[in-house]
């Protein structure tokens, strides 16, 4: 359960090649009332010079970090493609599957070849073992058809790790797209990507009708049963412990043991169950649905699974339905940024031992170190003044906030990526689909096996952070380090109201309504007392209220349960950053106004800044029910509705921005 900053993946340089002023005032709009829309008073410029490109269906400043980041890890892969890369080093792998995703002439000679034995071995189904042995097969290699398993943390004992089994296997991802009557238009929208697909396959109209009527039928059955995402974030209630002994025999219908051991799992005497519910109603379809149904199902997960990894008709009718109907966008990315993202992802660490070399400056990682420090300090201080917490609670918590593990930068340990194969000699598909399968084996090789804490779960490219419980960490890779996050040449105010809230936003996360529930060891374990815990209760229901009212688009508000864990800890990263920056100044003079705009306000503009962004309709209501993030209008401007010192900054004391004190919830 990895808590990150935000959704985008992006990446960074060793050094800036021009200078990036710290508060750019060709980014304002100055037109619109501060006290009004901040949010549009610190971007609207921004957004006026940054069009929504017909490639995004969201285009912010985090974006434009990661098309010149694109650029630069192009530069690094075209390198090692020129050059005869030894057979089975990582440049061998990384420009041998960068030239198989390039090579459009020989993927669309091959068309729907490299899949076809699959889709005949699934087609040619005519009993439940057949069904039971394909969704072994696909699990260990190229898909998760009706559930997800996967090794993790045990989050009772997190020092070991365990198998979880979590609800799964809608294709479409939202249960809302099955089940809500408003969203007949993508159901219709998905039938007819369906038969695209199944015809390019090879399947004619009656074959692909009845397989879509089937496909949904077992699909509608899943999302019937599939908790919804509110409820999926209440950890506690998914964390349910059985012994295999007692899982085999409640779910007899698979045979368990061929089914881990087909993925390299040795023996192990505990599962953990995610969505019991959820479960029983989907081995129970294994069970009991026609086989016809089951079929037809198995055989969407594969060519839907499959389509990027194709010929361009493949890929277009996906990027049509994924795409330009549910989030808006008009143009699919360029061949070779979809080409240079799968070992971006596949061999993710091998390109970050690259990208650190060339990009990364270790001074910076002494920077973050001191940042970190100071935000840990203001933290501390913040948990000791909390008028609505006890004495042995404020303990507990200074306790956890002392044993952060903190990195920064890149992993001291690379992963090892010696026994995954790449062989130009066969299709991009079955290359991808064997990443998968080693993938599969390398994660289930783990269970029961001591956590490796060492281990980072984002690459070094990476533009985010994450804090993880289990492991009580907070993580900033190396590419985090670059306007307009930190900017060297920014004063202190904008970098601790831009990094120095990352920092304090992923601190925060340790102490949010999920967090919150993990002690220092990274163990799932209650240390507040019952009026602590309803204390804090009583103020996130005050914030979840908050975002519930606004409205998104008309009819459409936002979700202030599913990103109640964001807004806590953006409010949290704001406050602590805060304290942080004027810590700092202890002992130093008053800093002078730049720009006409006093350190405070340039706190301010700095963390707006993280958030300016253009988006189409359809991305908005989609995150909104998908994302536990909010929007970025609302991360500034019904954030900031909650902190007295922005107020103060900005003498606001009237405007739509303006919020009683007394209706004003402060958290951490």
């Amino acid at each position: 359960m990895i808590i990150a900053f935000a959704l985008a993946t992006l990446a960074g340089c060793k050094s800036q090649s021009t200078s990036v002023p710290g508060i750019d005032l060709t980014n304002l709009d100055t037109t619109v009332a501060l006290q009004d829309d901040f949010y549009q008073y610190a971007t609207g410029g921004w957004q006026a010079k940054n069009p929504l490109k017909p490639e995004f269906s969201r285009y912010g400043s985090f974006d434009v970090l990661r098309e010149q980041n694109e650029i630069r890890l192009n530069e690094l892969f075209a390198d090692m493609a020129k050059s005869k890369a030894e057979a089975g080093s990582v440049e061998q792998k990384i420009s041998d599957l960068y030239k198989l995703g390039l090579d459009s002439v020989r993927l669309n000679a091959e068309g729907a070849e490299p899949i076809m034995s699959y889709v005949e071995n699934i087609l040619s189904i005519d009993s439940r073992e057949d069904v039971l042995a394909e969704i072994y097969r696909m699990h260990a290699s190229n898909g998760s058809p009706f559930f997800g398993v996967g090794v993790d943390a045990d989050m009772m004992d997190s020092r070991n790790n365990v198998m979880y089994i979590q609800q799964g296997g809608l294709t479409m991802g939202e249960r809302d797209y099955y089940l809500d009557p408003a969203n007949q238009h993508i159901r219709e929208a998905y039938k007819t990507y369906l038969a695209t697909i199944f015809h390019l396959i090879g399947m004619d109209e009656a074959d692909a009708l009845r397989a879509i009527d089937a496909d949904l039928r077992i699909e509608d059955a899943l999302a019937e049963a599939a908790w919804t995402n509110v409820e999926l974030r209440d950890v506690a209630r998914s964390y349910n412990p059985m012994s295999m002994t007692d899982f085999k025999a409640k779910y007899s219908v698979v045979d368990w043991d061929n089914y881990f051991a087909g993925m390299g799992a040795g023996k192990f005497d505990k599962i953990i169950l995610g969505q019991p519910s959820a479960l029983d109603a989907t081995i129970n379809l294994i069970a009991t649905a026609p086989v016809e149904d089951l079929k037809y199902y198995l055989l969407t997960h594969l060519v839907d699974g499959a389509a990027s990894s194709l010929s361009d008709d493949f890929v277009t009718a996906s990027f049509e339905f994924y795409e330009r109907t549910l989030s808006g966008q008009q143009e699919q990315r360029a061949r070779w940024k979809r080409a240079m993202a799968v070992p971006n992802s596949l061999l993710s660490e091998a390109v970050g031992e690259i990208y650190v070399s060339k990009y990364f400056a270790e001074s910076d990682k002494e920077r973050m170190l001191e940042m970190v420090a100071n935000l840990q300090t203001a933290l501390g201080e913040h948990i000791a003044a909390l008028d609505w917490m006890g004495d042995q609670t404020k303990a507990k918590a200074q306790e956890k906030l002392a044993n952060f593990t903190v990195k920064i930068g890149y992993p001291d340990k690379w992963k090892d990526y010696s026994e995954l194969q790449v062989d130009p000699s066969l299709s991009y598909y079955e290359n991808r689909k064997r990443a998968s399968e080693w993938y599969t084996r390398d994660n289930m090789s783990k269970v029961g096996q001591p956590v490796d804490r060492e281990q980072w779960f984002m690459s070094p490219q990476t533009v985010n952070a994450y804090y993880n419980p289990t492991t009580n960490e907070i993580c900033f890779p190396a590419a985090i380090l670059q306007p307009p996050f930190y900017n060297p040449n920014a004063d202190d105010a904008v970098n601790y109201g831009a990094i120095g809230v990352v920092i304090g936003h992923e601190m925060t996360h340790g102490f949010d309504d999920q967090g919150r529930m993990f002690d220092k060891d990274g163990n799932m374990v209650n240390w507040w007392t019952e009026e602590d815990a309803a204390a804090f209760k009583a103020k996130t229901d005050v914030l979840v209220e908050q975002f519930n009212a606004i409205e998104i688009l008309p009819g459409v508000f936002a979700d202030g349960a599913l990103s109640l864990g964001e807004n806590i800890a953006d409010q949290g990263g704001l406050r602590v950053a805060y304290t942080a920056y004027k810590n700092s100044l202890e002992g130093k003079g008053e800093p002078a106004d730049i720009d006409g705009f006093t350190d405070d306000q340039r706190f301010y503009l700095g963390y707006a800044a993280l958030w300016g962004q253009n988006i189409t309709d359809q991305a908005a209501i989609r995150l909104t029910k998908e994302d536990v993030h909010s929007l970025g209008r609302n991360r500034v401007n019904a954030t900031l509705m909650n902190v007295d010192d922005f107020y103060k900054a900005f003498g606001i004391t009237e405007g739509k921005m303006f919020r009683p004190e007394s209706e004003r919830v402060v958290i951490w």
